[in-house]
Formats: structure tokens, C-alpha cells, sequence
């Protein structure tokens, strides 16, 4: 519904009141203030969740389910003409991820067999659009998932724990009704193949080429990082192996040495400072630049923060502990590919961007994460950097 839906509304309203002065006034006035409200609406629009240019995440790894477009959106026109709209989108989508033609084709059959190619809002389960891919299953938000460029982004490039057609190991060369196969894990595996010459026209119908080259492993780019963003961080000079600074740190049972130019006090002093009021718009999707920069690192070195626990060695990874020492880093799976990484202060509280506000850095319970985003957690590790500078 739209301000001239509600103006119409409200007008419609009026004009059933044909008795009784009161109501009649009553009703103009109530015409008045919806009006107002239309009008405050329009000179003072509501926030809304954008991405920033300062990223340290990849392809589709938005943290809080932000997406690029409105979410739900629908083509417009007849079937065939909303179809055209669809395979565009989802060769767009295998364009920015450097995949060539033979992935849009499979991409089309899955989502001509899934959807009719339709960006449906139920399915089965709790299954939705082109690809009825389910929320349940770590896909992403319903949001998400009824946004076309997310929904076939995640296809190639796997969300969560599913794997999407990049993943899948020598792709390129199995039948193409196979390669859907190996995405979508569907009960009826044979019925992808049926749809390649279907395919075939309504690509030549949107002007998609299908011979078109790329890699088979998806982007071949390097991934945004605190690193590499131009978001003004200055770059540590020659050496960059940091300082003693960061003394040690223990969980009472083992005690590690860090190499942090910032100690843990030191780091969750700077962290309360540049939360809450303190916090400038600069953090949407930087979750893993923001830990490195708490403990005085200039960059962390790593593309995504659910990796960052992978390169920090198996003797500090404490996986399913929910017990960890003030200043420890703590991750979690949020569906997407970068995961989610912030810094515990103590108290159950840890510093965190986009939770509360996207683009800022609040203070707010570890389980937010879990009840909010239905993120799973993973673990903590100490607050070590390998590949920071």
C-alpha cells in the first residue's frame, strides 16, 4: 500500500458518513491526519539498511540480512516476460561471480523446475522463490531468499553450509541436470535434464550468451578485506609484526602469548568508547576489520570472519563454548558465507556491528545473535590475529 492507497482510503472513508455532523467531522479529521502522516512520511522517510562501500566480506555474506533490492520483488507483464526478468537476474548474478554461461543454462533449468521460474513466496515446507530454497535449512531470511540477485547469488556461490554450484567439484563437466542435482538435492533428480531446449530460447529471448567463458570456481577477484576496502585505514608500515603490547591471556586452564599492539584491556576500553554513541556509520559488514582494529591491528589479513577461525591454530579453538574469557573473539554461522565474528567484553555482553543498527558498533548480549538472526554458534578463540598488520 502506497500514499495514494491510504489518501484513497481515508477519502472512501469520508464519504460513508452521510449522518451525524459528528461523525462526518470526525471522519474529515481523520482524513487530515492520515494525510499528515503521508506527508510526514514523505519529507522524513524512514532509515533503511544499505550496503556501505567499507566491506570485509565477499559475495552475498550481508551479516543482517540486508539485500540489495527490495526484498519480495516481483517482474512485472506476462509470464514469458517475467521469466525474461528472472533469467536476467540470475545471469547478472553469475556474471559478478566471473561463472560462465554453462552455469547461467543449469541455473535457468533448476529455477524453471523449482519455480516455473517465478519468484514464489511458499513452496514446500517453508521452501520460496526462484529457487525454493528454505530459511530452515540456512539459505538466508525469507527476505533474503524472495530477492532474486541473493537467491541465485546463493546458488553459485553456496550460503552457510550448503554448498552452491562453484562448490561442487569438477561441475562444469557433469550433465547439466546432474550439476542442478548436486545443489538442490532434490527427491526427483531426473526432472532438471527435461528443461535444457526450454532454457535455450528463453536465454536467446533475454540476451543472455550462454557460451560465455569464466572461471569455474567462482569470482576470480580478491575479496574485499579491511585490507584492501579504501575506506581510509592507514596501512601498517614495513614489518607490521605488531608489539609485545598484547601480553598474555589466559581461560584459567591454558595461557597464550599475544602479539595484539593493544592489550585486552586496552582493547575492550577502545571498544566501549567507539560503541553506542561513540560509534560511527562505517562498520556495515566489517566485522572481522572491526576486531582486528580493536586490538590496534591495521587490517586482519583475512577475506571472511567465519575463516578467521580456521587460521588461528586448533589448540585456541574452543568449539561450542559458551564460558570465554573477557576479550576473546567469538563466532558464529549466520547462514552466509562470511559467518559473523565479534569481541566479548565479559558479563555475557560482547562488542558488535549491525546487530542493533546496521552500519554501527552497539554493546549487546552474545545470544542476541542466535535469537535475532538465528545464527548457530561456533566457538571463541583467543584474541589472535595471524595474518593482521
Amino acid at each position: 500500500m502506497d500514499e495514494r492507497d491510504l489518501m484513497r482510503g481515508a477519502l472512501k472513508a469520508t464519504g460513508i458518513v452521510k449522518k451525524g455532523a459528528q461523525l462526518k467531522y470526525g471522519a474529515i479529521a481523520m482524513v487530515i491526519f492520515v494525510v499528515g502522516l503521508v506527508l510526514l512520511g514523505m519529507f522524513f522517510p524512514a532509515g533503511q539498511a544499505s550496503a556501505a562501500d567499507c566491506e570485509d566480506t565477499g559475495p552475498g555474506t550481508a551479516d543482517a540480512s540486508a539485500v540489495s533490492e527490495e526484498a519480495g520483488t516481483q517482474a512485472t507483464g506476462t509470464l514469458h516476460e517475467r521469466q525474461v526478468e528472472y533469467a536476467k537476474d540470475i545471469d547478472e548474478a553469475a556474471q559478478k561471480a566471473k561463472l560462465p554461461g554453462r552455469a547461467t543454462l543449469i541455473a535457468l533449468m533448476t529455477a524453471m523446475q523449482e519455480s516455473t521460474m517465478q519468484n514464489l513466496d511458499y513452496g514446500h515446507a517453508d521452501s520460496l522463490g526462484l529457487f525454493q530454497q528454505r530459511p530452515s535449512m540456512g539459505w538466508g531470511t525469507k527476505q533474503q531468499i524472495m530477492t532474486p540477485s541473493y537467491a541465485a547469488e546463493s546458488f553459485f556461490l553456496g550460503r552457510g553450509t550448503n554448498d552452491g554450484l562453484s562448490d561442487i567439484k569438477g561441475w562444469d563437466n557433469l550433465p547439466l541436470g546432474d550439476a542442478a542435482q548436486k545443489v538442490q538435492k532434490s527427491a526427483h533428480p531426473e526432472l532438471y535434464a527435461g528443461h535444457e531446449t526450454a532454457m535455450r530460447k528463453l536465454a536467446k529471448d533475454a540476451g543472455i550468451n550462454l557460451e560465455r567463458g569464466g572461471s569455474t570456481t567462482g569470482s576470480d577477484t580478491t575479496p574485499v578485506t579491511s585490507e584492501n576496502d579504501n575506506c581510509g585505514v592507514t596501512k601498517a608500515g614495513t614489518g607490521g609484526s605488531g608489539g609485545s603490547a598484547g601480553g598474555k591471556f589466559t581461560d584459567g586452564k591454558q595461557t597464550w602469548d599475544l602479539k595484539n599492539p593493544r592489550s585486552v584491556e586496552e582493547a575492550i576500553a577502545w571498544a566501549k568508547r567507539n560503541s553506542g554513541v561513540g560509534s560511527s556509520a562505517t562498520w556495515y559488514q566489517r566485522c572481522l576489520a572491526f576486531t582486528a582494529i580493536v586490538y590496534g591491528w591495521q587490517f586482519s589479513g583475512v577475506g571472511y570472519a567465519i575463516d578467521h577461525y580456521s587460521v588461528v591454530p586448533k589448540s585456541m579453538q574452543h568449539n561450542g563454548d559458551r564460558h570465554p574469557p573477557a576479550g576473546a573473539l567469538m563466532y558464529w554461522d549466520t547462514g552466509h558465507r562470511a559467518g559473523h565474528i565479534a569481541v566479548y567484553l565479559g558479563d555475557g555482553k560482547v562488542a558488535s556491528n549491525d546487530i542493533l543498527r546496521p552500519g554501527y558498533i552497539d554493546v549487546v548480549d552474545a545470544e542476541l545473535f542466535e535469537t535475532k538472526w538465528g545464527a548457530r554458534y561456533i566457538g571463541w578463540t583467543p584474541p589472535v590475529f595471524p595474518r593482521a598488520g
